[in-house]
């Protein structure tokens, strides 16, 4: 049957691009005489729209046209805002949910239930709005609900996004080039700081399991790096950025840290409550190391969190053009009735991946091809024959 209304929706943390991808699919959609439906705040607009109130659909669900899309690409962020939760797993369920059935997933020592799958109101919420199919943009978190969703018998398609380009069967996702020209400016910019009171600088940036942002950041600065896939020797790094601040003329040295980064003898310390899908934050590593530096070595440091500030602003001319290209690609699967699949790069070229099986977790750093073990630092070497992006999805 010809499809003939989307649902689309954009969850987890805002990218530059985003709004690309929005306005590309309704654009497009236009021409093939198909409604676009704007779910707002991500999977937390299909879990609160309560269609007996019709407040909440004022408040969650907005039609989109070429009117109210044909300047939101000039600017970042989502449109249609976002957020992290996890329908299959509901710390606290809507009010208007309480008095009916909801599958508990898990239960309080005393036997209260703890969390509910509200999937069966979700599924409801898709039938009731009428959508023949739903575009979900997202990183790994809110493509493993597209994917329970597919498996319910949805059709959905997914975009992926995040400034740590850690989703697998892709090599890029929307957000990692802005975020690395974003870091690319501020490391250059802050040099003059670090150099002029002759300091060891120290970037922080995002990377929880996966060190694509610090490694790239790294090349393009041509800094030392750390990230979660490999512990580096702790004495060894701060040997090295001793040693690079001695030879420098201007008395300086940086070294950039994944947010997950570790060395021997440390493991990530996290605190706090575990968010909707499972993760705590993490202790300062940037903190830790500077700490570790002026102890062990009585070298200055100058700590610098990159961390959202990457995530800010417009997208750049590579998030852009990939953003635009993966809501047309998105657009034209939804078209054919295709379900389950993600739009994506693979070996350099767009293409069209099934979504990640979330068990598999994030995709990781290829060190042994990427990283130079020895020097903490990327390897520019031997990359004939690989795609831009240095390894295949």
């Amino acid at each position: 049957m010809p499809v003939r209304r989307i649902g689309i929706l954009t969850g987890g943390g805002d990218v530059p691009g985003l709004n690309s991808v929005i306005k590309g699919v309704v654009y497009g959609a236009a021409e093939h005489n198909a409604e676009v439906i704007g779910l707002r705040r991500g999977w937390d607009g299909l879990t609160l729209l309560n269609q007996d109130v019709p407040e909440t659909a004022i408040q969650f669900v907005l039609p989109l046209n070429k009117e109210n899309t044909r300047t939101i690409d000039r600017t970042g962020g989502t449109f249609l805002h976002s957020s992290r939760t996890n329908p299959v797993k509901m710390k606290r369920l809507p009010a208007f949910l309480e008095n009916r059935e909801m599958p508990v997933v898990k239960s309080n020592p005393d036997g209260t239930p703890a969390a509910w799958d509200v999937t069966p109101h979700v599924l409801k919420n898709i039938e009731s709005l009428r959508l023949d199919s739903l575009i979900a943009i997202g990183g790994d978190d809110t493509l493993s609900y597209a994917d329970h969703l597919h498996r319910q018998g949805v059709r959905i398609i997914a975009i992926p996004k995040t400034m740590d380009n850690d989703v697998r069967n892709t090599e890029y996702c929307i957000g990692f080039s802005t975020a690395i020209t974003r870091a690319l400016d501020a490391i250059q910019r802050q040099r003059t700081t670090v150099g002029s009171h002759e300091r060891i600088g120290i970037f922080r940036l995002f990377g929880r399991n996966s060190g694509f942002t610090a490694l790239y950041a790294a090349y393009v600065t041509n800094t030392r790096c750390v990230i979660p896939e490999y512990k580096v020797n702790l004495p060894k790094l701060i040997n090295i950025l001793v040693a690079d601040k001695k030879n420098n003329p201007s008395n300086y040295s940086i070294v950039v840290l994944s947010e997950g980064a570790e060395w021997e003898g440390y493991t990530t310390i996290e605190y706090g409550e575990p968010d909707a899908y499972g993760h705590r934050k993490k202790m300062n590593v940037a903190e830790l190391l500077a700490r570790e530096i002026e102890m062990h070595a009585r070298e200055e440091t100058v700590v610098s969190d990159l961390t959202y500030d990457l995530r800010s602003g417009s997208p750049d001319f590579v998030d852009k053009m990939v953003a635009a290209t993966f809501g047309t690609m998105a657009l034209e699967a939804v078209l054919k009735g295709e379900s389950g699949l993600m739009t994506a790069i693979v070996e350099g070229r767009y293409a069209m991946s099934p979504i990640p099986d979330p068990k598999l977790g994030p995709r990781k750093v290829d060190v042994a091809n990427l990283y130079n073990r020895e020097r903490y630092r990327p390897d520019y070497k031997n990359k004939l024959g690989l795609p831009i992006f240095l390894t295949r999805a």
